[in-house]
């Protein structure tokens, strides 16, 4: 729908019966809001509406936006920053995990700067900068973290060898142990629950459950199994869907001193192949098929095709396999066969190793060539736990579900955050487009729901959500891609506006440089703080950085005191990669990160998209983040759209060319939309930009982790331009 410019004050009945509400309703929701609208600050309107609990998860998601727009309409967003939707109360703030470590050490670590978890915490996050070894020193004991022998220090800044120092330098632990035993802090018992979940297809029947100590056995056998199999320090590969069993192989793997190597189930036979290469793997697990919204797709053919040298295969249903093994290869059943004679086969004794021992082999989009083969070591379990616990608030109790897999590094990001932290890990076995993965969510009593933007996008669109009650829900989070607005209002609107906490890093940082905070108020589509520990700048294209608290855009440089973050590439220069060409800021070369960040007057970030995703309009840097935001609600056609620029064959400026795909069941027409967008862009952006060209597909050409490949619509515009000009 188009978004309505009437004030919340004009809005009346006939509006809201407009939106969706019966007559009656619509009448008595009428007085409720001419009672919460007193006042003209439209932040204590939305606030009181939200703390009322006046707007209904049940109601017509045209009214959600009726309401919000209707708040807002008078809202200056260059003066006063980006419009609020979420508030931290000063009772709940006290009980986050952050908000309690800070009425504990507070008053010690800042002196009498220090008034509670809300007033502070921009305070305590730039002394969690400046004195990181104070911060880690309270969260390691915070976490699951158990050394087997303690490190000499937090961070040894005399190792000049690494742009960081060296973290935790001396201490040995096995990381998968940490996640597997009793601990009093977090309160973690052999009962506590470990996991949960449902196979798709069987969305009535109860959710099933493992405890702790029924997890840690199973990995335990599996951990004999590998024994009776690999040498420690060997490669191995996980191809497999988010499911228990690949939890309980993943931790395996690592209890048992060898590596896992990540591959996303999705991929093709090559790009299979090409991280089987690259890791030097020994094995690799994978399952027969997998089966998604009710249809099955072949997984072990394709791994397979790429050749690996010895593949375990899990049967997708049952005992029994579908498919017929290599000669080599085994079935799951006669891979755990091995431990049989084994006097304690659900006792393993775990294999202790330093702090910088490699654990985890992950892999970047690849998008360009070869991906990047990243490194995890001990450490970054640690640094994607910590910020779970701190931005996300995991806590022992919370049930936690993000649909991923352990081929991408929301993977064991998700493992981490929750084992580490004392909180239950949910996982759906089956597709999470439709109503029975909501269900579940229902179900199982999920207090924080993962997600990514398409994701939030096709639920809204297909309207599959609709009379579940997710209103156990406390928060959400999102990651992957820039998030949309109007997305966000609808899934904050289902758990009665509960923030979600944006999240944007990388596979390298192991976690995330800018987030979201339970401490501080939240506005849609935007990151409201730095990380905890994290300090960045935002330079201009001159590597000349802006003041620290102005708004301005620009590419973002991250300090190299970044605990967690890669040291090392296992098929490409580190050096040349993360700080070649960076400027120096304060004596430290900056961490290259490539994300171009635009920081609102009040302090607020948007991406605005890879620094290889801006354009030049008219002389002025842009990028093709802020363009579709304003573009996706140009029309009530529009699915999402994705900007580009290209030069015209014969030379002179960009164009700006914008591709669309539309709702299912919409039609519309190319010109008529490129009017709609250019006055879009005119009056929310900049008079001097227009759409040169609108082109109407039917999907956008996307990585294996959902990633737009703007890359490829460019090529692909520039050869029909080319093409078009030799006729």
């Amino acid at each position: 729908m188009e978004k309505k410019k009437k004030s919340i004050h004009e809005v009346g009945a006939e509006d809201l019966v407009e939106a969706g509400l019966h007559i009656d309703e619509a009448k008595a929701l009428e007085r409720v809001l001419r009672d919460s609208i007193s006042g003209s600050d439209p932040r204590e309107v939305w606030r009181r509406l939200v703390s009322q609990r006046v707007l209904k998860p049940s109601y017509p998601h045209a009214l959600h936006q009726l309401i919000y727009y209707s708040v807002y309409a008078d809202w200056d967003v260059s003066s006063r920053g980006p419009p609020l939707y979420w508030f931290p109360s000063l009772y709940q703030s006290k009980r986050t995990n952050l908000g309690r470590i800070m009425e504990k050490h507070g008053s010690k670590l800042l002196g009498s700067s220090y008034k509670d978890p809300i007033t502070s915490f921009s305070l305590f996050q730039k002394f969690s900068v400046q004195r990181p070894e104070a911060y880690w020193e309270i969260l390691v004991k915070e976490l699951s973290v158990s050394f087997h022998q303690a490190p000499k220090c937090i961070l040894d800044r005399t190792d000049k060898s690494k742009h960081g120092g060296t973290w935790l330098p001396g201490s040995v632990l096995n990381i998968a142990e940490c996640c597997l035993l009793p601990t009093s802090h977090p309160r973690k018992t052999d009962d506590s629950l470990a996991i949960v979940w449902r196979d798709e297809g069987f969305d009535d029947s109860n959710v099933n459950h493992m405890t702790l100590k029924e997890l840690r056995e199973q990995v335990m056998l599996v951990a004999n199994a590998l024994d009776a199999m690999f040498s420690k320090g060997d490669a191995i590969a996980i191809d497999l869907p988010m499911t228990v069993n690949a939890v309980i192989i993943y931790l395996a793997i690592i209890l048992s001193g060898c590596v896992v190597v990540s591959i996303a189930d999705s991929f093709a036979a090559k790009e299979i192949g090409t991280r089987l290469n690259v890791s030097k793997a020994k094995a690799i697990f994978t399952q027969d098929f997998i089966l998604r919204g009710g249809r099955k797709f072949p997984l072990y053919s394709r791994v397979v095709e790429a050749v690996p040298p010895k593949a375990i295969v899990l049967p997708v249903l049952g005992d029994h396999l579908g498919i017929q093994l290599r000669e080599q290869d085994l079935s799951w059943k006669d891979f755990l066969s091995s431990v049989n004679h084994h006097s304690r086969p659900n006792y393993y004794s775990p294999i202790y190793q330093p702090i910088d021992s490699v654990t985890n082999i992950l892999f970047s989009s690849g998008t360009t060539g070869e991906p990047k083969a990243i490194p995890w070591t001990q450490l970054s379990p640690i640094r994607c736990a910590a910020d779970s616990w701190a931005h996300i608030d995991i806590q022992v109790g919370d049930v936690c579900c993000w649909p991923t897999n352990l081929g991408w590094v929301m993977g064991p990001i998700l493992l981490y955050s929750c084992f580490l932290s004392g909180a239950t890990l949910a996982l759906y076995h089956g597709s999470p487009l439709g109503h029975g993965f909501g269900k579940f969510v229902q179900d199982a009593g999920v207090t924080i729901l993962g997600t990514v933007p398409s994701l939030v996008k096709a639920w809204k669109s297909t309207q599959c959500m609709k009379g579940l009650d997710w209103t156990k829900i406390k928060s959400f989070s999102s990651t992957g891609e820039a998030s949309n607005v109007d997305d966000d209002l609808w899934l904050s609107s289902q758990a009665y506006y509960k923030p979600i906490i944006e999240c944007c890093g990388g596979t390298e940082l192991a976690s995330s440089y800018i987030q979201g905070s339970p401490l501080q108020p939240q506005a849609f589509g935007t990151f409201s703080t730095a990380s905890m520990t994290t300090g960045f700048v935002i330079f201009d294209e001159h590597g000349i950085p802006y003041p620290e608290d102005e708004a301005c855009t620009g590419e973002v440089g991250l300090i190299p005191i970044y605990m967690g973050a890669t040291d090392r590439l296992l098929n490409a220069d580190h050096e040349k990669v993360y700080f070649k060409g960076m400027p120096l800021y304060k004596g430290m070369c900056l961490r290259r990160h490539g994300d171009i960040i635009k920081r609102t007057v009040g302090g607020f970030f948007i991406v605005q998209g890879r620094a290889d995703d801006t354009m030049n309009l008219g002389g002025i840097k842009t990028s093709s983040v802020e363009i579709e935001r304003v573009c996706d609600r140009a029309d009530e056609s529009i699915m999402e759209t994705a900007a580009i620029s290209v030069a015209p064959v014969n030379g002179g400026p960009e164009q700006l060319i914008i591709f669309v795909v539309l709702k299912k069941g919409y039609n519309a027409e190319p010109d008529k939309l490129k009017i709609k967008f250019s006055r879009a862009i005119h009056s929310s952006l900049n008079p001097l930009f227009k759409a040169a060209l609108v082109k109407i597909v039917p999907e956008f050409p996307r990585t294996a982790s959902n990633k737009l490949l703007r890359r490829v619509l460019r090529e692909q515009i520039k050869r029909e331009i080319y093409f078009q000009s030799k006729i």
